[in-house]
């Protein structure tokens, strides 16, 4: 089973890396001109997946990903976070979980405030009329 678990882990991580990096690429890329960040499915899925990790963070549910990772590991369901298991450890910090909430939505926030400044392409856009 630890295989799986370390399944769960790599798409775990790659999830937390869509993540932080989407939004980082989005910002470079409309520096740069990159038109690929202005996909509207790419939006919309780097946008629901910072919502769901900020709302289940804010109503106090762990995330699934890293009860099932657990689980496989221990046969036992823990209620800590992802980033906050892995950062912590990295980093030598034990935060409470509230600061990794407010991380989360602060993140979430910037996600919003970055559709509106850098919108993607409307619905109907082709890559005909984009050029």
């Amino acid at each position: 089973m630890i295989w799986l678990a370390n399944a769960v882990l790599i798409v775990h991580a790659l999830l937390a890396f869509f993540i932080v990096c989407g939004l980082v690429a989005i910002w470079t890329g409309a520096g740069l001109g990159w038109d690929w960040i202005r996909d509207r499915l790419f939006r919309l899925a780097h946008l629901l997946a910072i919502v769901i990790v900020s709302t289940l963070s804010l109503v106090g549910i762990a995330c699934p990903l890293t009860v099932l990772e657990d689980w496989l590991r221990t046969g036992s369901l823990e209620q800590q976070g992802f980033i906050q298991r892995w950062v912590s450890r990295l980093l030598y910090y034990d935060l409470p979980a509230w600061v990794f909430t407010l991380a989360y939505v602060v993140f979430a926030l910037l996600v919003l405030l970055t559709w509106r400044l850098i919108p993607p392409h409307s619905v109907g856009h082709s890559k005909a009329t984009r050029r």
